[in-house]
């Protein structure tokens, strides 16, 4: 019995910048590394006994920094969706397709190149099945778009209700795990 904790990684300057930043390797900027820093202070009273995080940086830092005591297991289940031809696009002037792709998530399909919704849910219902036997609290440090795909997973009838929820620099969602079984994630911060 234990609770999971998935928090998104911080702010880096491609956030800042308004860049889809999807599988670039950019560390957390100053905000970033603050916004982890408050998010550790805010979990302070949870001993965390396992950490696992995406291969990024911004992600490790962020689990480093809200659990320094626990060494953070990677696992490429947990690295952000596959934006594939459109990694780096301004997100104030977007191509008429991804314009189409983030108006409607449930019923549009991603553009030609990038991963798919149905499997970046896929992928994290794949590492929830891997750590669904352990024991105590675990920290998840990931990205917004596969964070999501956890709280799609972890929530069946959400109807696709987490893909145009907005999803800050280190919120942090808690769900409930208990005999292999995941409650309804709450959002903490």
């Amino acid at each position: 019995m234990g609770k999971i904790y998935i928090v998104r990684h911080g702010k880096t300057e491609m956030n800042k910048a308004n860049l889809l930043q999807g599988r670039s390797d950019y560390p957390l900027n100053e905000e970033g590394i603050r916004q982890a820093q408050k998010a550790a202070e805010l979990l302070r009273d949870v001993h965390f006994d396992h950490v696992f995080s995406s291969p990024l940086g911004r992600a490790l830092q962020t689990a480093a920094i809200v659990v320094p005591a626990v060494k953070p297991v990677v696992d490429e289940l947990l690295i952000e969706m596959d934006y594939g031809p459109f990694e780096g696009t301004d997100l104030t002037r977007l191509p008429a397709e991804l314009i189409t792709f983030f108006s409607d998530f449930v019923h549009n399909p991603a553009p030609e190149g990038m991963e798919q919704l149905p499997a970046v849910v896929e992928r994290a219902g794949r590492f929830l099945d891997k750590i669904r036997h352990l024991e105590g609290d675990i920290l998840i440090s990931t990205h917004a778009l596969l964070m999501k795909g956890l709280l799609e997973y972890l929530t069946p009838d959400s109807g696709g209700g987490y893909w145009s929820k907005h999803i800050g620099n280190c919120a942090v969602y808690r769900a409930q795990l208990t005999e292999g079984r995941f409650s309804v994630p709450e959002e903490l911060f």
